[in-house]
Formats: structure tokens, C-alpha cells, sequence
């Protein structure tokens, strides 16, 4: 009996559970579908009013697109009868343009009838007048006519030579006047002081006692100085002074600056001038490079190489006429650089050229050829512009130069070497003698050196030992005097001295 019972509840339990599931599954179906009825019909209630904002929103953006589609054909509209008023006003401009057009044809075509018919008329009366002049000349047209024309081309001629000769006159008066007033506005912008170098410097010297040192035994100090210098040493009666007396500058200059030393320093024999005088040689050449850069310096010019510099310098010590070659060379400078300005040309390189347009007064002692020719090669070799070696090569021949500097610088030139006082002809004159006496002996082999001392009543000459013989000494001194006596003019007569001199030196160590 138990054993039937316990399988009964069993079943029983599993039923009942199996009851309870079933009604708790139903009960969730249930739930669950009322719960999706819900969410259906919320999301059919928001689906309604999205789908009515949507509507709402449609409905705004159709009247606004309605409201721009107005306004823009309203503009199209407006537009359109702007245009249509426009080309209506272009078509009254083209209609009054085409009646002004037709009433000038007809003005014209008019004037053209009148023309021809005044052109028959002429015809006619020339025909006639023709017809009338052959009667009382007898010629006939073409005889007429060349009598005619020659007659107006004699009187076109004579009309034409009187034109050309007054413009010629009104030219020429105006370039001159023009001319005058630029040469006076120079002048009075380059006013500069006239001086004139001597041929010959003073040395002043403590005491007279300072002579009989100066003189050394028999004279040897004297002689010594003499030709290693070049340069006449005059001892006088002129108190506590000696004079240099030489006509080159560069000479003299070394000389007197030698003389002071020695006389300062008190050792006064042979070989202390040879030491003396070989470093005041040295003291001149950076004195003449210092000239050469303060007359750039002070002319405005730039950019010249050293040499042309030295050379430059060189002439600070050269005269002509009297007058320092290198002051001239400034006051050139100046006034074409003054010209130049009132010209409207380059003031830069009218400057340079009339600075370097006597360059080659330099050299021109010891190179063949012209001063204008010899300063043109040497400005080519520097590598100056054409328009300075144009107006160094034709400052006196400006007839066959290229531009017009050397124009200036001819104008300017003579305007510096015409002021009252600048150039004193009989000086020139004596060194351009010394100078021809010097080159003429130099042209003797185996000369090496020319002085010509006392004012050109002696000519030493310095010859090479090693080519000239004591007995080709003596026969070199007799040609030199034939030579100078055929070539040259001189007053009075010229003493030839052939100085032959060997020397033999060691170094003990």
C-alpha cells in the first residue's frame, strides 16, 4: 500500500509543478504581449507626430522656396524690363547716330561735287592760262614749265641758304653764350691759389762751420753727393745755408731730404751719403704714393689701382711752365667735373679723365712718344674706361675724339694753364733743354746715367764698367760732345764727364 502511494505523489508533485509552470508561462505571455501593445501604440503615436512635424516642416520650406521662386522671377522680371529700357535707348543713340551719319554723307558727297566741279574749273583756267602764256611766249608747256620750276627752286634755294645761315648764326651765338656762362661757373667754383716751382731748394744748416764738413777733405764729400745725386751743390758765402740747384724735382727733393739728414746726423763722408741717400730714395717713393692717393682723395675719384697712383704722385713733382703737373691735374679734374654737372653728363668720369689726361707726363722722359699717346697706353693698361682713354689720346685733338669728354677736358685744360701767373715759359723752356741734353746722351750704349748740372754747362755720364774701358771712356766723352754740338742749340759750351767707376765688395762674417 505505502509502496502505491509514494509513486502516486510523486506524479502528483510532478503535475502540480508541471500545472504551475504552465500558468506562470501563460501569465508572462500575457504580460509580455500587453507590454508590446504598449510599446506599438506609443510608437505608433510618436511615428504620427514625426510624420506631423515633418509635415509641418515640408509645408514652411515649400512656402519658402515658393516665396524665393517670387522674388527671383520678380528680379528676373525687373531685369528684363531694364534691358528691354536699355536697348530701347541704344536703338534712339543708333537711329540719331545713323541720321547724324547720313546728313555728313550727304555733306560730303556734296563738297565732293563741289570739288570736281571746281577742279574742271581750274583745269580750264589753267588750259587756258597756258594757252595765253604760249601765245605771248612762244614756248611751249613743257618749255613753260621748266622755266617755271627753275625760277621757284632758284628763289626756294636762295629762301633756304638765308634760313640755314641765321640758324647757323643763332646756333653759334647760343652754343657760345652757353659755353661762356658754364667756363665762368667753373672758374668761380674752382678758384684755387697760383704757384710756381723753382728749379733750385735751400738746406739750411746750423752753423757756416757745417760747410767745411758738408765739403770733406779736398772736396770728396762734395763730389760724392754730386754724382750720386745728380744735383749741383752750391756752397756760397749765403749764411747757414746751401742750395740745391737741379731741374728734376724728384732729384732735388731726394737730395735736399738726404742733406738734412747728413747735416742733422753730423757723419758726413762718401759712404754714409750713399746709405743716407738710398733710404731717402725709399722715403720719396712712399711720399710719391701718399700724393698720388690725397690728389684721388681730393678729386673725387675712386677706384684707381696703385700704379696709376705712384704715377700719380710722380707728378706732384713734375712742372710745366712752372706750374706742379699734379696741381694742374686737380684743378682739371675740377672743372670738368663742374661742366660735366651742367651738361647733365657723368660728373664720376669727367672727373677721372681730367684727373689722368696728363698721365703720361710721367714717363714721358723715358718712353718714346707724345705725352697724350704714351698716358693712353698707360690708362689701356690699367684698364680705364674708353671715355677716360679717349680723352687722355685726344685732349688736344678733340676733333677725332669719340665722346665728349675729352671736350671737356680740352676746355678745362686750357682754362687752368691760361689763369695770369700759372706758367712761366723761360723755366719750360730750360728744362725741356736739360731734359733733350739728358735723353740725347742716354741714347749711347752702355750708358747707365744722365745728369746735366750747372744749368746745363756740364753732362755727367755714368757708364757701365763692364762695358765702357777707361779707353772707350775718353772715346765715348769726344762722341757725346760731337753728338751735342750737331743736335743741340746752347749758349756758351758744355763740359762732358764720363764717370767710369768699379767697385769690389765683400762681407767679412
Amino acid at each position: 500500500m505505502n509502496f502505491l502511494l509514494y509513486p502516486l505523489l510523486t506524479l502528483a508533485a510532478l503535475a502540480a509543478g508541471y500545472g504551475l509552470r504552465v500558468w506562470q508561462a501563460s501569465r508572462g505571455r500575457a504580460r509580455a504581449e500587453h507590454q508590446a501593445r504598449e510599446i506599438q501604440a506609443r510608437a505608433e503615436e510618436e511615428a504620427k507626430a514625426t510624420l506631423k512635424e515633418a509635415e509641418a516642416r515640408a509645408a514652411q520650406e515649400l512656402e519658402k522656396a515658393e516665396r524665393h521662386l517670387k522674388e527671383l522671377a520678380a528680379q528676373q522680371q525687373r531685369n528684363w524690363e531694364e534691358a528691354q529700357k536699355r536697348l530701347h535707348r541704344r536703338e534712339e543713340q543708333l537711329d540719331r547716330r545713323s541720321e547724324k551719319i547720313e546728313s555728313i554723307e550727304e555733306r560730303i558727297l556734296a563738297r565732293e561735287t563741289e570739288l570736281e566741279r571746281l577742279k574742271e574749273q581750274s583745269k580750264a583756267t589753267l588750259e587756258t592760262a597756258e594757252r595765253k602764256l604760249q601765245e605771248i611766249s612762244n614756248l611751249t608747256p613743257e618749255q613753260a614749265k621748266e622755266l617755271v620750276l627753275g625760277r621757284l627752286d632758284r628763289e626756294l634755294e636762295h629762301e633756304k641758304a638765308l634760313r640755314i645761315k641765321t640758324m647757323d648764326e643763332r646756333v653759334h651765338g647760343e652754343a657760345k653764350r652757353r659755353a661762356s656762362a658754364i667756363l665762368a661757373q667753373a672758374i668761380q667754383r674752382s678758384a684755387s691759389e697760383v704757384s710756381s716751382t723753382l728749379s733750385a731748394s735751400v738746406v739750411h744748416i746750423p752753423s757756416d762751420a757745417m760747410k767745411g764738413r758738408i765739403i770733406g777733405r779736398e772736396g770728396r764729400n762734395v763730389r760724392a753727393f754730386e754724382a750720386l745725386t745728380g744735383v749741383d751743390l752750391i756752397i756760397d758765402d749765403t749764411p747757414e745755408a746751401v742750395v740745391l740747384s737741379s731741374f728734376d724735382p724728384v732729384r732735388r727733393e731726394k737730395a735736399k731730404l738726404a742733406l738734412e739728414r747728413l747735416v742733422q746726423d753730423g757723419r758726413i763722408h762718401p759712404a754714409r751719403i750713399e746709405e743716407v741717400l738710398e733710404k731717402a730714395d725709399e722715403e720719396i717713393r712712399q711720399l710719391i704714393q701718399q700724393k698720388g692717393e690725397e690728389a684721388a682723395i681730393d678729386a673725387g675719384v675712386i677706384g684707381l689701382r696703385t700704379g696709376v697712383l705712384q704715377l700719380l704722385g710722380t707728378l706732384y713733382f713734375r712742372t710745366s711752365y712752372g706750374q706742379s703737373i699734379l696741381n694742374h691735374c686737380l684743378q682739371v679734374a675740377h672743372l670738368s667735373g663742374v661742366m660735366a654737372a651742367e651738361l647733365g653728363l657723368d660728373v664720376a668720369m669727367a672727373k677721372r679723365a681730367g684727373l689722368l689726361h696728363d698721365i703720361g707726363k710721367s714717363i714721358d722722359r723715358n718712353v718714346d712718344g707724345t705725352h697724350p699717346e704714351i698716358g693712353a697706353n698707360l690708362a689701356k693698361r690699367f684698364n680705364e674706361p674708353p671715355e677716360v682713354l679717349d680723352a687722355i689720346r685726344y685732349h688736344h685733338e678733340t676733333e677725332k675724339a669719340k665722346f665728349l669728354y675729352a671736350t671737356l677736358v680740352e676746355a678745362a685744360d686750357e682754362v687752368s694753364i691760361a689763369r695770369p701767373g700759372a706758367r712761366r715759359e723761360q723755366l719750360e723752356t730750360y728744362v725741356k733743354r736739360l731734359e733733350q741734353l739728358e735723353a740725347l746722351v742716354n741714347t749711347f750704349p752702355g750708358v747707365e746715367k744722365t745728369f746735366a748740372i750747372q744749368a746745363g754747362r756740364e753732362v755727367r755720364v755714368i757708364v757701365a764698367p763692364e762695358k765702357i774701358s777707361d779707353a772707350k771712356a775718353v772715346i765715348l766723352a769726344r762722341d757725346v760732345a760731337k753728338r751735342i754740338e750737331h743736335d743741340m742749340e746752347y749758349p756758351g759750351q758744355v763740359q762732358v764727364t764720363v764717370v767710369r767707376e768699379s767697385r769690389a765688395v765683400q762681407y767679412a762674417k
